[in-house]
This record gives structure tokens, C-alpha cells and sequence, in this order.
């Protein structure tokens, strides 16, 4: 989050005050920095210089429109897993030939809807979505594109509920099932393989599961002899939530992906999401109220879980910071909470902190991914203003939704 940064007691993202927009504008909004996504975008590129890939933002990390355009036109692709992510990523000016379309459970609309729209690849994640491809591909009478995700059942070291490439996990075929469907191939007539992905998980902050993986792959090409054009190695770098973590040592990575590049003369394909955005967003909320329990302060903030449900699905910690940074402290046992009537809905705890009043202004960091994207309509509250920042302007992105509207909906 380096383009949030306190200019003595003030918070200030790139060259603006952040209490002044939330005097502008009505909390709890989602507000991101315009140069911290071209910055990431720019140092991922780099990090993969020798390798050339195509990078597909995962678009589940956040789907609005400007942020799509933004990345677009720095040369981002799109990774997807609905024809709603498809036909906004089309929209926001991606050009379908950088187009994955991912995901377990693709209905026949969606896939007539990605081959019609000529996307790159349909990542296929069992044998009846591709016997229902291929059925498409004989109506049409065309061959489609493909992709096989593999699941190489590799534990990336995350957190429970964000893996993906263990064999227990949804996602891929086995190893042992691809060989039995590779077989029987030629059955296939309207699929061709292009590519094999693979994505083992998010918020993965080492490169050892990734080194598995790719011997993995290399040993499933090899003893099949399969040539392909793509191999997509989906995305999960992670970043520093807290102080403690180590970010991946991308550079790393990037010498194993360049030989195992060499050896297989093809083109990679990345899907990072949270790496491009996730620092590049907070969450800015006003206390409503501080209530003193038997042990504790309650801090209750205007956000709640229906904004923000990371700490409540994931138990992931956000970092909360004051936007007006006090020198006296708050004492006693303090606890982030959100207005919504569910237990769950709470944000972190703290055993010493800035001193706060009722009607000033926090931050809730790293936020960028997975904050609005996962945002709903729960206790029948309007989803929120996303607001951009581009050195000292700034623009809103998203309007906050007009409850009469919701409520008439």
C-alpha cells in the first residue's frame, strides 16, 4: 500500500486527503489508487520479462468496469467464470483472444455464449463439460479451443477455504482421470486442446507449491507427448495483509517458469488477481458508535459484512487504521465491529490503539480484491460508492445504490 500514506497525523492517498473525500462523500466506499494497479500490473510484467506471458486479471477479484478498462489497456487479458464476468470484460475493452473462461460448473448458455464471442480458451474441469463442449462444437460445426485444469492435488500451504489444487478440492480433473480421457480423445472431434492449467490456490506466499506443480506438468506432457499451444499456470500470489508476511519471491518463480518454458516451447498464461489490486484498495467507514462491554470497546462502524465479508467467510485479518492518526492511546481491549445482526459480523481486534471518537474515520486496508466483488445486499443495505484516485483527483466509479430502488427492485 504504498500509495496510502500518512502526511503527518492525515492519511492521504496518492496526493489526496482522505478525510476530505469522506467529508465529500457519504461512508462507508471502496477507494483505490489509479497508481498502485499500474505500478503492480508493471512490476508482475517485469518480474515475467524473459517469459512473455499473457496476463489474465481474475476478474472475480474485482469486477468494476473502470479498473477492467484501466488493466485492459495496460495489455491485461481477462480470466472469468461467468458469462456476466465474460460479457463485462468485453465490454470494458478486452479483446476476447485474451479471454479464459474457468470455473466447475459452465451451463451450455455460457459456453455457446464464450464460443460464439471467440474467446481464447475454455478451461474444461471434467469430462461432461467437455462432452458438452464438443456437442456445441458439432451444432456449430466448428472445433473449440480448450483447455483441460488439472488438479495436481498440491497443498499451496493457504487457507482452507481459498485452496484449490488439493485432490479434495472441487477444481480440475485428477491426474490419474486426464490420463483415462486422453485416451479416448479421438472420440473428441470437436475439441482441440490447446492448453493445460492448473491453479492451486490464493494468497500463496512461497514458491515451493508452485515448483511441485510445474514438475507435475511436466511429467503429465512429457509421458503423454501432448503438444500445446498455452500452458496456463493460473495466478494466487499473495500479499502482505499484515506485517508478518512474507511476500513470494516472484523473481524465483520466475527462473523456474523460463526453463520449464524452454523445455516445452510454448506460451504462458498467468490469472493473477489479488497481486494487481489487492493493495490498491481500502475501505473507508466512519464509527458510529463506541460501546463499552464487560471486557472490551466495541467499535461499531457503518461498513459491516455485507460490504466487506473477507473477515467473516475467510477469517482473514485486515489491518484498520485512523484516517486522522492521534498520538494518545485508546486502552483497553478493542474490537472492529459492522452493524449487521450476526455475530460473525466483525472485522479485527486490537489491544492498543490511536485514540478514536465517535464520527472519525478509519481504514480498513487491502481491499482492493475481494471487497467489493463479494459485497451484497444483506439486511436490505444499498452496496456501496467505489471512488478512484488519480494523483489529486478523484472519480466515483460506482454510484452508492439507491435504496428506494432496492427496495422497489
Amino acid at each position: 500500500m504504498s500509495h496510502f500514506k500518512y502526511s503527518g497525523p492525515k492519511l492521504f492517498v496518492e496526493d489526496l486527503s482522505i478525510a476530505n473525500l469522506a467529508k465529500k462523500n457519504k461512508t462507508p466506499f471502496y477507494l483505490y489508487s489509479e497508481k498502485q494497479i499500474k505500478e503492480n500490473y508493471s512490476n508482475l510484467a517485469q518480474n515475467f520479462k524473459s517469459i512473455n506471458p499473457l496476463i489474465c486479471f481474475a476478474a472475480k477479484a474485482n469486477t468494476n468496469l473502470s479498473i477492467l478498462k484501466m488493466l485492459g489497456k495496460l495489455g491485461a487479458g481477462a480470466d472469468v467464470v461467468s458469462g456476466g464476468e465474460l460479457l463485462k470484460a468485453i465490454k470494458a475493452g478486452i479483446n476476447p483472444n485474451k479471454i479464459v473462461f474457468s470455473g466447475v460448473g459452465k451451463t451450455e448458455d455460457e459456453l455457446k455464449l464464450a464460443v460464439k464471442k471467440k474467446i481464447l480458451l475454455i478451461n474444461i474441469e471434467s469430462e461432461s463439460e467437455a462432452k458438452l463442449i464438443n456437442n456445441i462444437g458439432k451444432k456449430f460445426n466448428i472445433k473449440i479451443s480448450v483447455g483441460f485444469r488439472l488438479n495436481p492435488d498440491v497443498d499451496a500451504k493457504t487457507h482452507k477455504k481459498i485452496s484449490t489444487g488439493k485432490s479434495d478440492n472441487k477444481f480440475g480433473v485428477s491426474i490419474k482421470n486426464f490420463y483415462s480421457f486422453y485416451k479416448n480423445i479421438k472420440q473428441f472431434k470437436n475439441l482441440k486442446i490447446d492448453a493445460l492449467s492448473v491453479h492451486i490456490g490464493s494468497q500463496i506466499l512461497s514458491d515451493t507449491p508452485y515448483k511441485k506443480t510445474l514438475n507435475i506438468l511436466l511429467r503429465v506432457i512429457n509421458n503423454l507427448k501432448i503438444k500445446l499451444k498455452y500452458i496456463d499456470l493460473g495466478g494466487g500470489f499473495g500479499i502482505s495483509y499484515e506485517k508478518k508476511d512474507k511476500k513470494i519471491n516472484l523473481k524465483n518463480y520466475a527462473k523456474l517458469v523460463y526453463n520449464f518454458k524452454k523445455k516445452l516451447n510454448c506460451n504462458i498464461i498467468f490469472e493473477p488477481g489479488r497481486s494487481l489490486v489487492g493493495n490498491a484498495g481500502i475501505l473507508v467507514s466512519k464509527i458510529q458508535y463506541i460501546k463499552k462491554g464487560e471486557n472490551k470497546y466495541f467499535i461499531i462502524l457503518d461498513a459491516g459484512m455485507n460490504d466487506f465479508m473477507r473477515p467473516a467467510l475467510y477469517d482473514a485479518r485486515h489491518e484498520i487504521i485512523p484516517v486522522n492518526k492521534l498520538t494518545k492511546n485508546l486502552s483497553g481491549n478493542i474490537e472492529f465491529v459492522g452493524p449487521i445482526c450476526e455475530s460473525t459480523c466483525k472485522f479485527t481486534k486490537y489491544k492498543n490503539y490511536p485514540k478514536i471518537n465517535e464520527g472519525d474515520f478509519i481504514a480498513i486496508t487491502n481491499t482492493g480484491a475481494y471487497g467489493s466483488s463479494l459485497s451484497s445486499n444483506y439486511n436490505t443495505r444499498p452496496l456501496i460508492a467505489e471512488i478512484l484516485v488519480s494523483k489529486n483527483k478523484f472519480k466515483v466509479i460506482r454510484k452508492k445504490q439507491d435504496l428506494l430502488k432496492l427496495i422497489n427492485a
